[in-house]
């Protein structure tokens, strides 16, 4: 299956349009517009009843101790671990788009209301894990909310944007699902994968070389 992010090619930096956090006019980083970019796909192979988005960034640090701390880097070598951005499953086999805007257009504190949509039933990203200690965020993070690695991470964030072609029209989980509970519904299901990467970082060497704007 083809996958396009509108805005981002392959391997290529995505837009701050779409971002959680982007660099600030003074200090390091503010709020982003946190759009979700426009995702399309070929369609999938005979037998396909439903879709799944899944996008993960697997390049978050394992240890948080210096994240986005003064006088500290994040060093290139520290383990990494998956964050995820986006889940979306039982997409109807008729939808092979989400347009820019439908399921995020802007930051919103405490989250976005996990569930079902118009394009299908959204479940819940890893920010609610990481605002669990911020009274003034922390919430159950439903449906797209973008990259906002580490300032001073040493390396470029890969954003993986991943379709699922499936041969059940829903998947069997139930209240809130998380990429890995969608993931391991999805095992024996998956007629064809699709996937397109892209690059962000807020550290701005790390930027300025993946040619962020």
């Amino acid at each position: 299956m083809d996958v396009t992010v509108a805005g981002v090619k392959p391997n290529g930096p995505i837009p701050g349009q779409f971002a959680f956090c982007v660099p600030a006019a003074q200090g390091h980083v503010t709020l982003g517009p946190n759009k979700n970019p426009e995702i399309s796909w070929s369609k999938g192979p005979d037998g396909t009843e439903s879709y799944a988005v899944i996008v993960v960034d697997p390049d978050v640090p394992s240890i948080f101790d210096a994240v986005n701390k003064e006088g500290q880097t994040i060093p290139a070598s520290l383990r990494r671990i998956n964050f995820y951005h986006w889940i979306l499953v039982d997409i109807p086999a008729t939808t092979t788009s989400i347009p820019a805007g439908a399921d995020s257009n802007g930051v919103t504190p405490h989250g976005k209301k996990p569930g079902m949509t118009k394009y299908g039933n959204r479940g819940v990203n890893d920010y609610g894990s990481f605002f669990a200690g911020n009274p003034a965020m922390k919430g159950d993070y439903g449906g797209y909310d973008g990259p906002c690695p580490p300032w001073n991470d040493e390396i470029p964030h890969h954003y993986h944007f991943m379709v699922y072609a499936l041969n059940v029209s829903m998947l069997a989980v139930h209240g809130k699902v998380d990429g890995l509970e969608a993931l391991r519904a999805m095992e024996n299901h998956i007629l064809a994968l699709g996937e397109t990467v892209g690059l962000y970082a807020l550290n701005p060497d790390i930027a300025k070389r993946i040619g962020m704007k």
